[in-house]
């Protein structure tokens, strides 16, 4: 037993240390290996700028789609459709909002965009997710009743104390909130699987749309009580606020979750979602003692319920805050925190592999699929900078004899032609960004046209500053066995 015990300790050491390791390795690896085989960095180098291009073209390709499936649905009521389904008036909505030390006007911008959903039927139950250790909550909660108790079919608000083994931050106090939700349902009758659960970040300006439009697709879908649904939160809520660096990772960020949204294969909601409370209590609701909590979650139903599990696409936007936290230093650091803790992801790659050999119900081809895009997805976050941008002129400087060959002369300029390929796609990317705001009511006023295609010059630094360096942050802590504690992202 005890043999047993230290090699799976080792085994789940193994699943953390694999993609940091390799990031590290493939960083370097054209400092290590050009004193020995110049010519294979080379070829490797090439090979993944060419991979970089289609992956950029691709990008691009589903970001189009994504923006145009958005169109095509925006004018569809859905708040009708709904109403012709036998079934929609059995449905119960509980949306929570976790929240800790969020401002009282954030909360009711929130709030006020679910009292206006044009969903036919009274049955939107909303769940505000305090922690027990904020002061402020209860007189917090007693505003925010007066307010808006009239809007919903009930107002529930739990306070959720922190236990030993728990880590703070979302995944718990939601599982909090929705064992308080399965008590609320049982008491009440409710079915488990005709109650939808709605994780709102304190952030998130839900769509009118949103509720008609996610139950028109949960009823319509065969195979509802396996699925999670998504629309993409993108941050534009406050975009003309934010310092000129983080709008830039703001743009990237709202543009590669747009995306996403139509690569269906491989979707896996971020942030803002919904599902089925009977789904969530077969996988015992969110682990309580992890960090990020949506790719996990999502983890944790694939296992238990085999490939059936899924997220479905809702081609709606929802809204959402950068961070902004009052000045250009505070706001440079929080936001560094906030990719870290986003990198730190990475620890669902030991999840999937300690799950992987214990789960004969789920075909080996899908558990490598998705296994593969998981590592593929955290692998390029902290390493795709440094091959882009320095890899290249790294072998001819450390190796002379190679400088002088046809390739190695070759090297640094056919990679930078590359990339100036690849940031072709800049200029449809600026295009989308300027629809998607003006959808969202962040025009860009004319004087501000110049610095929106200005910034692009900048990018490279904030990618390495506000994308690579905090990635390579995270997995170097997990490398070393060092955890990150959840830091609530400030946002004025």
């Amino acid at each position: 037993m005890t043999e047993r015990i230290v090699r799976s300790k080792y085994f789940h050491r193994f699943g953390e240390m694999l993609v940091p390791f390799l990031a590290w390795l493939i960083i370097l690896m054209p400092v290590w290996l050009s004193p020995f085989h110049p010519a294979v960095v080379a070829y490797f180098i090439i090979a993944f700028d060419l991979y970089f291009l289609i992956k950029t073209f691709t990008t691009a390709y589903y970001a189009v789609l994504s923006y145009s499936l958005i169109k095509a649905f925006q004018d569809t009521p859905f708040y009708k459709t709904v109403q012709t389904l036998d079934h929609a008036p059995n449905l119960q909505h509980f949306i929570i909002i976790p929240n800790y030390k969020e401002p009282l006007h954030k909360l009711n911008d929130t709030i006020g965009a679910l009292a206006k959903q044009d969903y036919p039927y009274k049955t939107l139950h909303l769940v505000i997710a305090f922690e027990e250790r904020e002061t402020e909550a209860l007189e917090k909660e007693r505003i925010l009743r007066e307010r808006w108790s009239e809007h919903f079919k009930e107002i529930i608000a739990v306070y959720h104390v922190l236990k030993e083994g728990e880590v703070p931050g979302k995944a718990s106090n939601q599982t909090f909130a929705a064992r308080q939700i399965e008590a609320y349902c049982e008491k009440n009758h409710y079915e488990q699987k005709d109650t939808i659960i709605t994780v709102c970040d304190a952030d998130s300006i839900l769509p009118a749309n949103y509720v008609s439009y996610m139950s028109f697709e949960f009823l319509r879908d065969t195979d509802r009580d396996f699925h999670f649904y998504w629309a993409p939160v993108l941050l534009y809520n406050n975009f003309w606020q934010l310092p000129f660096f983080v709008r830039i990772q703001s743009t990237l960020s709202s543009l590669m979750r747009l995306s996403f949204l139509s690569q269906t294969n491989n979707l896996i909601h971020i942030s803002t979602y919904s599902t089925n409370l009977w789904l969530l209590k077969q996988v015992d609701y969110w682990d309580v003692d992890i960090i990020p909590e949506d790719w996990h979650i999502y983890y944790q139903a694939f296992f238990k319920l085999g490939e059936k599990v899924k997220t479905i696409p809702l081609y709606t936007i929802v809204n959402g805050d950068a961070v902004y936290s009052g000045s250009i230093g505070k706001t440079f650091v929080n936001r560094y925190e906030q990719e870290k803790r986003w990198a730190w992801g990475v620890t669902d790659i030991s999840y999937f592999w300690n799950n992987m050999f214990i789960t004969p119900h789920i075909p080996w081809k899908v558990k490598l699929r998705r296994f593969s895009y998981l590592v593929e997805t955290h692998l390029l976050w902290p390493v795709s900078f440094f091959i882009l941008t320095v890899s290249g002129w790294i072998p001819p400087i450390i190796n002379p004899t190679f400088k002088r060959t046809v390739l190695g002369f070759l090297l640094p300029r056919l990679t930078g032609f590359l990339l100036t390929l690849a940031t072709t796609m800049l200029i449809l990317y600026t295009h989308l960004d300027i629809k998607l705001r003006n959808k969202l009511n962040q025009k860009t006023h004319a004087f501000s046209f110049p610095l929106i295609l200005i910034q692009w010059y900048l990018l490279p630094i904030v990618s390495f500053v506000l994308s690579a360096l905090p990635a390579l942050d995270a997995h170097t802590r997990l490398l070393f066995g060092k955890k990150i504690e959840y830091k609530v992202t400030e946002k004025v």
